[in-house]
């Protein structure tokens, strides 16, 4: 069995005394491991480390067989975050979710697109939380706990969406909310893809790790969401 493709990093660990298990995200590939000789070695290591971008060969005699990565550098991310803890905050938080998130070798060609372009902007556009905010939503999206923001649940009205229901994970407005409101999640418009200061990234982000944490998570064995993503709204939060 052999196949070859671009991909995305997401985590390395050490194999054996000079061996590296690492995990790559590709298009038709999805979340796929493999062993790279020498890949714990001064020489390779630093081409391995999370974010970066290569090109890789995997053989293995059967396809259920973890088999081995054959690694050409592409692009190391490594510069642009070096000097930037928050950006490289959100790079660890990233690859953290798609290690979570993704079954092994399911491909998510849509959402590998949006990982890319989310990688490009670490350290490279100040807008970027915005981007990660909205990439978590579609993490949801592909997993199948998508959010629905468009109209009220209660009134269909499309006006004053203000909130989003823990149960259903649709908007729920100011109006159609009532006494409920106190149980029901924040809805800021940056959830919807608008301009939002910083303090609304992260109101949206505890709305989406609610669905991360109580939707998603009990479908991974009841998996606690990587430290790293606590440790990006911590680094926000600052």
């Amino acid at each position: 069995m052999e196949w070859r493709a671009e991909g995305i990093v997401i985590s390395m660990r050490r194999h054996g005394e000079s061996a590296a298990i690492v995990e790559v995200f590709t298009s038709e590939q999805g979340r796929h491991a493999g062993v790279v000789r020498g890949g714990s070695s001064r020489k390779m290591a630093p081409l391995l480390q999370p974010g970066s971008q290569v090109d890789v060969t995997w053989k293995a005699r059967l396809e259920d067989h973890l088999g081995a990565f054959t690694v050409e550098p592409v692009r190391s991310r490594a510069a642009q975050v070096m000097n930037d803890r928050l950006a490289l905050a959100g790079l660890n938080a990233v690859c953290g979710l798609l290690v979570f998130a993704l079954a092994e070798r399911d491909p998510h060609p849509e959402l590998y697109a949006r990982s890319l372009d989310l990688f490009d902007r670490l350290g490279t556009d100040d807008d970027w939380p915005r981007a990660y905010l909205l990439w978590e939503r579609a993490v949801l999206d592909e997993m199948g706990f998508g959010l629905d923001l468009t109209a009220c649940a209660v009134t269909g009205s499309t006006e004053n969406l203000v909130y989003v229901s823990p149960s259903s994970g649709r908007a729920v407005s100011q109006q159609g909310a009532g006494e409920w409101a106190d149980r029901l999640l924040p809805l800021p418009g940056v959830l919807r893809g608008r301009a939002g200061e910083l303090s609304e990234i992260v109101t949206a982000l505890k709305t989406t790790g609610y669905f991360l944490s109580h939707r998603l998570a009990p479908q991974m064995g009841d998996k606690a969401l990587p430290a790293a993503r606590q440790r990006l709204l911590d680094a926000l939060n600052r």
